[in-house]
């Protein structure tokens, strides 16, 4: 069997492509040196991503046009359904997309940092249920951020430093949405990557768990979180955006 490398990957639609432009965006705004991990098969693809500023993994979804894959061999060039994980460049990849197709190249594989080993599950996810509505999550983050800087403008000058900034930071960001379990950093994560814009009515978000994790979804795109003491994927940073 000849070997052939996937070259390039073909979206449903247009507006798909300008979304992962979108999201891709967004991630590199955190971080111009982020890599993204890309697993495409079954007809879609998913992009994780981890903003840095929130511990969690942000995770992008598209469907995939026809049969989804160009791909290039010792013949030249073939079409055909896809299977592919690999890391990239998240600046690379967002290069390569062409918002007029649909089409974007895929650049070459990069060392990945650690969390892009530690992915959620595909399966066995069940909903958790008392999860407030989008507009009662955009909320809670806009009270969050507003204590954030009125605690912040209270302290005494000589303790306005970045350590106690993350004390209160962290305080605020690791309490719970309702009696979900979910912290509210996952929820602040979802509105800084442009997941809970609105939305249309019949599409509502939604909580999932599976094992350790717990993932918001909404209908451009889910926040995956560790929780219950199962260990973080990084480093967090507790800054208002």
């Amino acid at each position: 069997m000849t070997a052939t490398t996937v070259r390039a990957l073909r979206l449903a639609d247009t507006a798909e492509a300008a979304d992962l432009a979108a999201f891709l965006g967004r991630l590199i705004r955190y971080d111009r040196a982020a890599a993204v991990r890309l697993q495409a098969g079954g007809g879609a693809v998913a992009v994780f991503g981890r903003p840095p500023a929130f511990e969690v993994l942000a995770i992008r979804t598209a469907r995939l046009r026809d049969a989804g894959a160009v791909e290039s061999s010792a013949e030249g060039s073939v079409e055909g359904p896809v299977e592919l994980d690999v890391t990239v460049s998240a600046g690379e990849l967002l290069e390569g997309i062409d918002e007029l197709t649909g089409g974007f190249g895929l650049p070459a594989a990069v060392t990945g940092p650690p969390w892009t080993g530690v992915l959620p599950p595909r399966g066995g996810w069940q909903r958790v249920p008392g999860l407030p509505g989008p507009d009662g999550l955009r909320q809670a983050v806009a009270a969050a951020v507003t204590e954030f800087r009125t605690r912040d403008e209270a302290l005494p000058a000589a303790h306005r430093d970045r350590a106690e900034r993350d004390r209160i930071g962290r305080e605020i960001w690791s309490r719970t949405v309702g009696g979900t379990g979910l912290p509210l950093r996952a929820v602040h994560a979802a509105q800084s990557v442009g997941f809970l814009r609105p939305m249309p009515e019949d599409a509502p978000v939604a909580l999932l768990r599976a094992g350790a994790w717990m993932r918001l979804r909404t209908p451009y795109g889910s926040i995956a979180v560790r929780t219950g003491g199962a260990g973080g994927i990084g480093g967090l940073s507790v800054t208002p955006t």
